[in-house]
Protein backbone atom coordinates (compact mmCIF):
# COMPACT_ATOMS: atom_id res chain seq x y z
CA UNK A 1 0.00 0.00 0.00
CA UNK A 2 2.94 2.26 1.15
CA UNK A 3 4.85 1.56 -1.90
CA UNK A 4 1.73 2.25 -4.27
CA UNK A 5 1.19 5.53 -2.77
CA UNK A 6 4.63 6.67 -3.01
CA UNK A 7 4.94 5.78 -6.42
CA UNK A 8 1.44 8.17 -6.98
CA UNK A 9 3.97 10.81 -5.12
CA UNK A 10 6.73 10.45 -7.79
CA UNK A 11 4.22 10.76 -10.71
CA UNK A 12 2.46 13.84 -9.60
CA UNK A 13 6.73 15.44 -9.09
CA UNK A 14 7.29 13.87 -12.45
CA UNK A 15 3.93 15.91 -14.12
CA UNK A 16 4.63 19.26 -12.15
CA UNK A 17 8.24 19.08 -13.33
CA UNK A 18 7.20 18.50 -16.86
CA UNK A 19 4.17 21.32 -16.98
CA UNK A 20 7.13 23.51 -14.95
CA UNK A 21 9.41 22.61 -17.67
CA UNK A 22 6.96 23.66 -20.29
CA UNK A 23 6.14 26.85 -19.54
CA UNK A 24 9.52 27.83 -18.68
CA UNK A 25 10.28 26.77 -22.55
CA UNK A 26 7.53 28.82 -23.71
CA UNK A 27 8.29 31.82 -21.92
CA UNK A 28 11.70 31.19 -23.38
CA UNK A 29 10.57 31.24 -26.90
CA UNK A 30 8.61 34.11 -26.40
CA UNK A 31 12.02 36.15 -24.89
CA UNK A 32 13.90 34.46 -27.93
CA UNK A 33 10.92 35.59 -30.96
CA UNK A 34 11.15 39.25 -28.96
CA UNK A 35 15.06 39.13 -29.16
CA UNK A 36 14.71 38.19 -32.72
CA UNK A 37 12.09 40.60 -33.99
CA UNK A 38 14.43 43.43 -31.73
CA UNK A 39 17.32 42.18 -33.80
CA UNK A 40 15.73 42.32 -36.73
CA UNK A 41 14.84 45.96 -36.10
CA UNK A 42 18.55 46.97 -34.98
CA UNK A 43 19.87 45.39 -38.42
CA UNK A 44 17.42 46.61 -40.71
CA UNK A 45 16.93 50.14 -39.38
CA UNK A 46 18.45 52.03 -41.94
CA UNK A 47 16.31 50.19 -44.24
CA UNK A 48 13.86 50.97 -42.54
CA UNK A 49 13.82 54.31 -42.03
CA UNK A 50 14.54 54.89 -45.35
CA UNK A 51 10.93 53.16 -46.27
CA UNK A 52 9.14 55.26 -43.97
CA UNK A 53 10.21 58.29 -44.81
CA UNK A 54 9.31 57.53 -48.42
CA UNK A 55 5.80 56.26 -47.19
CA UNK A 56 5.32 59.84 -45.62
CA UNK A 57 6.56 61.51 -48.20
CA UNK A 58 4.71 59.67 -51.50
CA UNK A 59 1.52 60.18 -48.71
CA UNK A 60 1.87 63.92 -48.18
CA UNK A 61 1.97 64.28 -52.05
CA UNK A 62 -1.07 61.89 -52.92
CA UNK A 63 -2.61 63.12 -50.06
CA UNK A 64 -2.54 66.97 -51.21
CA UNK A 65 -3.37 65.47 -55.13
CA UNK A 66 -5.66 62.70 -55.04
CA UNK A 67 -8.53 64.20 -53.32
CA UNK A 68 -12.23 63.26 -52.86
CA UNK A 69 -15.07 65.53 -52.79
CA UNK A 70 -18.70 65.00 -52.01
CA UNK A 71 -21.60 67.30 -52.91
CA UNK A 72 -25.14 67.33 -52.29
CA UNK A 73 -28.24 69.10 -54.05
CA UNK A 74 -31.31 68.68 -52.27
CA UNK A 75 -34.50 68.59 -54.94
CA UNK A 76 -38.17 68.41 -54.54
CA UNK A 77 -39.83 66.51 -57.38
CA UNK A 78 -43.47 68.10 -59.13
CA UNK A 79 -45.86 66.44 -60.83
CA UNK A 80 -45.32 62.94 -59.80
CA UNK A 81 -42.37 62.87 -61.31
CA UNK A 82 -39.75 60.52 -58.26
CA UNK A 83 -40.10 57.55 -59.91
CA UNK A 84 -38.93 59.24 -63.77
CA UNK A 85 -36.22 61.41 -61.12
CA UNK A 86 -34.48 58.33 -59.97
CA UNK A 87 -34.50 56.23 -63.23
CA UNK A 88 -32.76 59.38 -64.38
CA UNK A 89 -29.93 58.97 -61.73
CA UNK A 90 -29.65 55.19 -62.09
CA UNK A 91 -29.19 56.40 -65.60
CA UNK A 92 -26.05 58.74 -65.15
CA UNK A 93 -24.66 56.46 -62.72
CA UNK A 94 -24.52 53.71 -65.04
CA UNK A 95 -22.84 55.81 -67.71
CA UNK A 96 -20.05 57.32 -65.20
CA UNK A 97 -19.07 53.88 -63.86
CA UNK A 98 -18.75 52.98 -68.01
CA UNK A 99 -17.10 56.01 -68.53
CA UNK A 100 -19.57 57.35 -71.16
CA UNK A 101 -17.98 61.00 -71.16
CA UNK A 102 -19.21 61.37 -74.87
CA UNK A 103 -23.03 61.20 -72.95
CA UNK A 104 -22.35 63.14 -69.85
CA UNK A 105 -20.36 66.11 -72.42
CA UNK A 106 -23.69 65.87 -74.81
CA UNK A 107 -26.13 66.60 -71.70
CA UNK A 108 -23.90 69.75 -70.87
CA UNK A 109 -21.32 68.58 -68.32
CA UNK A 110 -18.05 70.24 -68.67
CA UNK A 111 -15.68 67.78 -66.80
CA UNK A 112 -17.28 64.02 -67.20
CA UNK A 113 -13.94 62.56 -66.14
CA UNK A 114 -14.00 64.10 -62.64
CA UNK A 115 -17.45 62.16 -61.86
CA UNK A 116 -16.77 58.77 -60.33
CA UNK A 117 -20.53 58.92 -58.29
CA UNK A 118 -23.95 60.01 -58.47
CA UNK A 119 -26.92 58.58 -56.49
CA UNK A 120 -30.23 59.72 -54.67
CA UNK A 121 -31.76 58.71 -51.31
CA UNK A 122 -35.13 60.17 -50.05
CA UNK A 123 -35.22 63.19 -46.50
CA UNK A 124 -36.73 60.63 -44.61
CA UNK A 125 -39.52 62.74 -43.26
CA UNK A 126 -42.64 61.06 -41.97
CA UNK A 127 -44.05 63.67 -40.56
CA UNK A 128 -44.28 65.96 -43.52
CA UNK A 129 -45.52 62.59 -45.29
CA UNK A 130 -48.50 61.92 -43.03
CA UNK A 131 -49.60 65.77 -42.73
CA UNK A 132 -49.20 66.09 -46.55
CA UNK A 133 -52.72 63.91 -47.14
CA UNK A 134 -52.88 63.00 -43.07
CA UNK A 135 -55.97 60.41 -42.82
CA UNK A 136 -55.19 58.38 -45.71
CA UNK A 137 -50.94 58.36 -44.83
CA UNK A 138 -51.67 57.63 -41.31
CA UNK A 139 -54.06 54.76 -42.16
CA UNK A 140 -51.40 53.35 -44.85
CA UNK A 141 -48.61 53.46 -42.30
CA UNK A 142 -50.78 51.87 -39.41
CA UNK A 143 -51.54 48.69 -41.76
CA UNK A 144 -48.01 48.51 -42.99
CA UNK A 145 -46.57 49.00 -39.50
CA UNK A 146 -48.76 45.58 -38.69
CA UNK A 147 -46.74 43.16 -40.29
CA UNK A 148 -43.15 44.31 -39.77
CA UNK A 149 -40.85 47.20 -38.36
CA UNK A 150 -41.99 50.66 -38.45
CA UNK A 151 -38.07 52.37 -39.07
CA UNK A 152 -37.76 50.01 -42.39
CA UNK A 153 -41.20 50.85 -42.89
CA UNK A 154 -40.69 54.58 -43.71
CA UNK A 155 -37.15 53.88 -45.06
CA UNK A 156 -38.27 51.76 -47.61
CA UNK A 157 -38.00 52.38 -51.08
CA UNK A 158 -41.52 52.28 -52.16
CA UNK A 159 -42.30 54.41 -49.20
CA UNK A 160 -39.95 56.85 -49.71
CA UNK A 161 -40.24 57.62 -52.92
CA UNK A 162 -43.24 59.51 -51.45
CA UNK A 163 -41.44 61.65 -49.52
CA UNK A 164 -41.21 65.25 -50.05
CA UNK A 165 -37.30 66.19 -50.75
CA UNK A 166 -34.90 64.03 -52.04
CA UNK A 167 -30.83 63.94 -52.15
CA UNK A 168 -28.86 63.87 -55.01
CA UNK A 169 -25.20 62.80 -53.71
CA UNK A 170 -22.31 63.41 -56.67
CA UNK A 171 -18.44 62.46 -55.32
CA UNK A 172 -15.75 64.01 -58.23
CA UNK A 173 -12.02 63.73 -58.00
CA UNK A 174 -12.11 67.64 -58.28
CA UNK A 175 -13.79 70.56 -57.15
CA UNK A 176 -16.53 71.25 -59.52
CA UNK A 177 -18.36 74.43 -60.33
CA UNK A 178 -22.01 74.88 -60.16
CA UNK A 179 -22.07 76.19 -63.80
CA UNK A 180 -20.56 73.60 -64.87
CA UNK A 181 -21.61 70.91 -63.44
CA UNK A 182 -24.50 71.32 -61.41
CA UNK A 183 -26.80 73.70 -63.45
CA UNK A 184 -26.28 71.14 -66.90
CA UNK A 185 -27.05 68.17 -64.63
CA UNK A 186 -30.50 69.68 -63.61
CA UNK A 187 -31.14 71.04 -66.79
CA UNK A 188 -31.38 67.24 -68.20
CA UNK A 189 -33.63 66.47 -65.18
CA UNK A 190 -35.73 68.83 -66.59
CA UNK A 191 -36.07 67.83 -69.78
CA UNK A 192 -38.95 66.00 -70.06
CA UNK A 193 -42.18 66.28 -72.57
CA UNK A 194 -44.23 64.75 -70.55
CA UNK A 195 -43.45 66.59 -67.80
CA UNK A 196 -43.80 69.70 -69.25
CA UNK A 197 -47.28 69.05 -70.10
CA UNK A 198 -48.39 67.87 -66.83
CA UNK A 199 -46.34 71.23 -65.62
CA UNK A 200 -48.42 73.41 -67.69
CA UNK A 201 -51.83 72.09 -66.90
CA UNK A 202 -51.18 71.67 -63.50
CA UNK A 203 -50.10 75.47 -63.43
CA UNK A 204 -53.35 76.35 -64.83
CA UNK A 205 -55.06 74.72 -62.24
CA UNK A 206 -53.60 76.39 -59.55
CA UNK A 207 -54.01 79.60 -60.80
CA UNK A 208 -57.99 78.39 -61.72
CA UNK A 209 -58.38 77.76 -58.20
CA UNK A 210 -56.46 80.83 -56.75
CA UNK A 211 -59.07 83.05 -59.15
CA UNK A 212 -62.34 80.94 -58.00
CA UNK A 213 -60.98 81.32 -54.59
CA UNK A 214 -60.14 84.99 -54.88
CA UNK A 215 -64.08 85.95 -56.62
CA UNK A 216 -65.66 84.23 -53.36
CA UNK A 217 -63.77 86.11 -50.98
CA UNK A 218 -65.02 88.71 -52.46
CA UNK A 219 -68.13 87.71 -52.68
CA UNK A 220 -68.30 86.76 -49.38
CA UNK A 221 -66.75 90.23 -47.97
CA UNK A 222 -69.68 91.73 -49.97
CA UNK A 223 -71.86 89.85 -47.72
CA UNK A 224 -70.54 90.41 -44.84
CA UNK A 225 -70.06 94.34 -45.77
CA UNK A 226 -73.87 94.42 -46.62
CA UNK A 227 -74.72 92.70 -43.19
CA UNK A 228 -72.97 95.03 -41.10
CA UNK A 229 -74.52 98.00 -43.35
CA UNK A 230 -77.76 96.27 -41.98
CA UNK A 231 -77.11 95.93 -38.75
CA UNK A 232 -75.65 99.47 -38.63
CA UNK A 233 -78.52 100.99 -40.17
CA UNK A 234 -81.30 99.26 -38.04
CA UNK A 235 -81.30 101.99 -34.76
CA UNK A 236 -82.31 104.69 -38.24
CA UNK A 237 -85.15 102.69 -39.14
CA UNK A 238 -88.04 102.39 -37.98
CA UNK A 239 -88.94 98.95 -39.61
CA UNK A 240 -87.71 96.00 -37.71
CA UNK A 241 -85.54 93.69 -39.12
CA UNK A 242 -85.21 89.77 -38.57
CA UNK A 243 -82.43 87.47 -39.09
CA UNK A 244 -82.76 84.55 -38.85
CA UNK A 245 -80.22 82.16 -37.51
CA UNK A 246 -79.75 79.57 -40.72
CA UNK A 247 -78.13 82.22 -42.25
CA UNK A 248 -75.11 80.79 -40.48
CA UNK A 249 -72.80 84.03 -40.69
CA UNK A 250 -70.38 82.53 -38.22
CA UNK A 251 -69.81 78.96 -41.27
CA UNK A 252 -69.09 81.74 -43.92
CA UNK A 253 -66.19 83.56 -41.21
CA UNK A 254 -65.25 79.87 -41.29
CA UNK A 255 -65.22 79.63 -45.08
CA UNK A 256 -63.45 82.80 -45.46
CA UNK A 257 -60.88 82.47 -43.08
CA UNK A 258 -60.15 78.99 -44.42
CA UNK A 259 -59.84 80.05 -48.63
CA UNK A 260 -57.37 83.12 -47.15
CA UNK A 261 -55.09 80.43 -46.09
CA UNK A 262 -55.61 78.27 -48.84
CA UNK A 263 -54.38 81.06 -51.08
CA UNK A 264 -51.50 81.50 -48.93
CA UNK A 265 -50.86 78.03 -49.51
CA UNK A 266 -51.17 77.72 -53.28
CA UNK A 267 -48.82 80.73 -53.97
CA UNK A 268 -46.19 79.04 -52.01
CA UNK A 269 -46.76 76.15 -53.80
CA UNK A 270 -46.76 78.35 -56.87
CA UNK A 271 -43.14 79.17 -56.03
CA UNK A 272 -41.79 75.43 -56.34
CA UNK A 273 -44.05 74.67 -59.29
CA UNK A 274 -41.58 76.33 -61.60
CA UNK A 275 -39.16 73.49 -62.56
CA UNK A 276 -40.43 69.36 -62.18
CA UNK A 277 -37.25 68.69 -60.74
CA UNK A 278 -37.20 71.92 -58.13
CA UNK A 279 -33.83 72.28 -56.72
CA UNK A 280 -34.05 73.55 -52.64
CA UNK A 281 -30.41 74.05 -51.73
CA UNK A 282 -26.36 72.57 -52.51
CA UNK A 283 -23.70 72.07 -50.91
CA UNK A 284 -20.71 71.65 -53.04
CA UNK A 285 -16.99 70.52 -52.53
CA UNK A 286 -17.45 68.80 -49.44
CA UNK A 287 -13.57 67.22 -48.67
CA UNK A 288 -14.30 63.09 -48.00
CA UNK A 289 -11.92 61.97 -45.28
CA UNK A 290 -13.51 58.80 -45.45
CA UNK A 291 -11.75 54.84 -45.40
CA UNK A 292 -7.96 56.28 -46.36
CA UNK A 293 -8.85 59.65 -48.00
CA UNK A 294 -6.14 62.18 -46.64
CA UNK A 295 -5.01 59.20 -44.27
CA UNK A 296 -2.17 58.29 -46.56
CA UNK A 297 0.83 59.93 -44.72
CA UNK A 298 0.06 57.86 -41.92
CA UNK A 299 -0.92 54.43 -43.78
CA UNK A 300 1.63 53.87 -46.59
CA UNK A 301 4.60 53.99 -43.90
CA UNK A 302 3.60 51.09 -42.19
CA UNK A 303 2.00 48.93 -45.29
CA UNK A 304 5.87 50.02 -46.80
CA UNK A 305 7.13 48.56 -43.54
CA UNK A 306 4.40 45.33 -43.43
CA UNK A 307 5.64 44.57 -47.07
CA UNK A 308 8.82 44.72 -46.51
CA UNK A 309 8.74 42.73 -43.00
CA UNK A 310 6.29 39.86 -45.59
CA UNK A 311 9.11 39.15 -48.36
CA UNK A 312 11.77 39.01 -45.95
CA UNK A 313 9.83 36.22 -43.68
CA UNK A 314 8.95 34.65 -46.97
CA UNK A 315 12.81 34.64 -48.21
CA UNK A 316 13.62 33.30 -45.16
CA UNK A 317 11.45 30.77 -44.62
CA UNK A 318 12.49 29.64 -48.16
CA UNK A 319 16.00 29.41 -47.98
CA UNK A 320 15.26 27.51 -44.42
CA UNK A 321 13.03 25.02 -46.38
CA UNK A 322 15.85 25.00 -49.14
CA UNK A 323 19.13 23.79 -47.05
CA UNK A 324 16.39 21.44 -45.46
CA UNK A 325 15.51 19.31 -48.62
CA UNK A 326 19.43 19.71 -49.39
CA UNK A 327 20.81 17.82 -46.43
CA UNK A 328 18.33 15.59 -47.06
Amino acid sequence: MSTENKRNTDDQEIDLALISKKISGFFQGINTFIFRIIQFFVSKVIILSILFFIGIGLGVYLDKTQKTYDHQIIVQPNFGSTDYLYSKIDLLQSKIKERDTIFLKSIGIKDPKDLTDIEIKPVVDIYRFINSNSEQNFELLKLMAEDGDIKKIVEEKTTSKNYTYHVISIRTNHMISSQKTIAPLLKYLNTSEFFSKIQKEYINNVLLKMKANDLTIVQIDSFLNSFSNTVNGQNKNDKLVYYNENTQLNDVIVTKDKLTKEQGILRVELVGLDEIIKENSKTLNIENTQSVNGKLKLILPFLFIFIYILIYSFKSFYKKQLLKRQGN
